[in-house]
């Protein structure tokens, strides 16, 4: 007779794990809601109609959508998608190109594209871009070389200074040092988010004038052309200070101040703007000083 055996002496099979179930979509959770409500399925086409057009919709190329409550437009897929075809079109239909004219053929493309989205969220959409251009420029280059190796392509058309590649062209000029000529890329720009104003500014306060001129100053940072007119006016300026007459420098930086306020009719243009320190731009408002536009360098070289 055999002795019954215990539950302790057979081996321990593994419980099976319990399964998470994924959290409801948001259409999902609105056909729920109404079908709780015993509304008809013609009042739950208008709600899922309705979500679909005005809350997950694409506009002028980006997607709008909330993440868990969150507002996040970025760039969407049809947009990626057709930018990408352009690019590869570009690559394609330039397979005998030299490196330099199929540079000066992407970068416009590529930075025109960027600069439209870089006031979303659109750095891992940036990433992305960049990679699969990667993977398009690496096709064109192993297929001109097909005799050569890995490396030896590598090195003849890409370059890694910080972490990332540089697709480039080494080209000797008319002097001895070569002349550099490398591909933009969508993940160097940075994103700028739009701030919004304060509810209780107002332009035509002297007491807002100050925060008007900063808002002002930061358009023009974010700005090529506009930074190109900053440098042109620090060097009017001899790079120093209208009020203390010290040198302004990346260390001590800078404000704009305008010479004549905009309460008092002044304009934006930089004919009415001179650059200060942020300490001596903040005492001219506490203090309400009156600054001279100095000489331009071009007046004082004619008076000369």
């Amino acid at each position: 007779m055999q002795t019954p055996v215990s539950r302790s002496t057979y081996p321990s099979t593994p419980r099976p794990m319990q399964a998470v179930a994924p959290k409801p979509k948001l259409l999902d959770q609105v056909r729920q809601a109404v079908r709780a409500r015993h509304y008809s399925k013609r009042t739950e086409r208008t709600y899922v109609d309705w979500i679909k057009r005005f809350i997950l919709f694409d506009f002028l190329g980006q997607n709008v959508r909330k993440y868990n409550g969150k507002l996040l437009i970025r760039p969407s897929r049809k947009d990626v998608r057709a930018f990408l075809d352009k690019v590869r079109g570009i690559i394609k239909s330039n397979k005998q190109a030299k490196t330099g004219n199929l540079i000066a053929l992407l970068n416009p493309v590529i930075r025109g594209w960027a600069y439209y989205h870089r006031h979303v969220a659109s750095s891992a959409v940036f990433r992305k871009v960049d990679s699969a251009i990667f993977d398009c420029l690496w096709h064109w280059a192993r297929r001109r070389h097909r005799n050569k190796s890995s490396r030896w392509t590598y090195k003849k058309y890409f370059e890694h200074p910080d972490g990332r590649y540089v697709f480039r062209e080494r080209a000797r000029g008319e002097d001895v040092k070569p002349r550099v000529t490398s591909l933009f890329r969508a993940g160097s720009l940075s994103i700028i988010r739009r701030v919004k104003i304060r509810g209780d500014a107002n332009p035509y306060d002297p007491r807002c004038e100050a925060y008007f001129e900063r808002r002002l100053d930061l358009k023009m940072e974010a700005n090529p052309k506009r930074r190109q007119q900053l440098l042109r006016l620090w060097i009017s300026q001899g790079g120093l200070c209208t009020l203390c007459g010290h040198k302004i420098t990346r260390t001590t930086g800078w404000r704009s101040h305008k010479v004549v306020w905009r309460v008092f009719g002044g304009s934006d243009s930089m004919s009415n703007r001179v650059l200060l320190h942020p300490k001596c731009h903040s005492k001219v408002h506490d203090r309400e000083l009156k600054v001279v536009e100095p000489r331009l360098v071009k007046e004082a070289l004619t008076e000369a």
